[in-house]
């Protein structure tokens, strides 16, 4: 699908910023992020942390029946065997968590039609969880994809746990000076699948895991995902702008595909062309979310004008809600309103 609407995007930051040190734009970023995000979670999210991990730990304390909240991957089947009843076993929860990010900076990430770009999302979210995270004595590692404009792996930081480490992680995913080197397209074009089956090696002990990504890819990823989700909790972090999905009448305008560098220019004016776009994107709206629930995965959407603090409170309500009423091991799809010219939709 094309993704840049005309070449538009925020405005670009001041030289100065550019400029600066990595590590000074993210130390920046982080303090602003705890003040105007972080202050106003810590409130709201006493008593409700666990949420954020529902890792379990890996020695066997209990059994008993199951009940209707359990997640069935728990069930002991010999023993349910034996005594003609469904029981699942109890673990000693681990004092000391681990989450990993696994973060999609392919080219299509970095879209935008408002004061935001998806990668803009992508590293205010990364950071706002990871120091939510590692503020509560657990651990938090990274692996990042397709950060210079190349589909593979480029960088890989091990879980560790407090402030600088978090920074670390934000570094890997400041925004770089643009290079005049040209990557071949078949370089360019996203495997996400690449990413995750990487993950299914490095990542061993059990851990949440967030996949932030458009989910703009090649085939072939539903597979791994799934893999990873045997193992793992897993969040499909999804990042999403407006316009992928509802196409305004601005007449005649260029749109270039991010990852392949194609442009056409196309008549927006025309009515039964914007009701095909988003027809289109209707259906690859309904694919995307019935392969994620086939795989097993928590969803999330995250939209480039959207909230952060409220999508994250968002996210945890849902998921006691799916606890205390009974989704047991069945995925989640968390869904935010979508801005339209006609009003919002749900």
């Amino acid at each position: 699908m094309f993704k840049r609407l005309f070449g538009r995007s925020p405005p670009a930051s001041s030289d100065a910023a550019v400029k600066a040190p990595a590590a000074q734009r993210a130390d920046a970023l982080l303090r602003r992020l705890e003040w105007t995000v972080l202050r106003r979670l810590d409130g709201l999210l006493q008593g409700h942390y666990r949420t954020l991990m529902r890792g379990s730990g890996l020695d066997l304390a209990d059994l008993r029946e199951y009940q209707l909240h359990d997640d069935v991957r728990h069930i002991d089947w010999n023993v349910t065997a034996r005594l003609q009843q469904p029981h699942v076993r109890v673990f000693t929860e681990d004092r000391e968590m681990a989450a990993w990010f696994l973060l999609d900076l392919s080219p299509s990430v970095d879209f935008g039609s408002g004061e935001q770009r998806k990668s803009d999302v992508l590293l205010q979210f990364t950071a706002v969880l990871a120091r939510l995270i590692a503020g509560q004595g657990n651990r938090v590692g990274a692996m990042v994809y397709g950060s210079r404009g190349r589909a593979r792996v480029e960088a890989m930081l091990p879980a560790r746990g407090g402030r600088n480490h978090v920074l670390r992680i934000m570094q890997m995913l400041m925004p770089r000076p643009a290079t005049k080197e040209p990557v071949p397209t078949n370089e360019a074009a996203t495997r996400l699948g690449d990413l995750l089956r990487s993950a299914v090696f490095t990542v061993r002990q059990r851990s949440t895991v967030f996949v932030v990504s458009d989910f703009i890819t090649q085939p072939g990823w539903e597979k791994p995902l799934g893999e990873l989700a045997r193992r793992h909790d897993v969040v499909a972090v999804r990042l999403v702008d407006p316009l992928e999905l509802d196409l305004p009448d601005l007449g005649l305008i260029p749109i270039r595909d991010a990852e392949t560098g194609e442009q056409i220019v196309v008549d927006t004016h025309d009515k039964g062309f914007r009701q095909r776009f988003a027809r289109i994107a209707a259906q690859r709206e309904a694919q995307l979310r019935e392969s994620l629930a086939r795989a097993g995965v928590d969803t999330l959407e995250l939209a480039t004008d959207e909230d952060l603090a409220d999508a994250v409170l968002r996210f945890v309500d849902l998921r006691e809600r799916r606890v205390r009423h009974g989704a047991g091991g069945r995925p989640m799809p968390t869904q935010l309103p979508r801005r339209t010219r006609e009003g919002v939709r749900a």
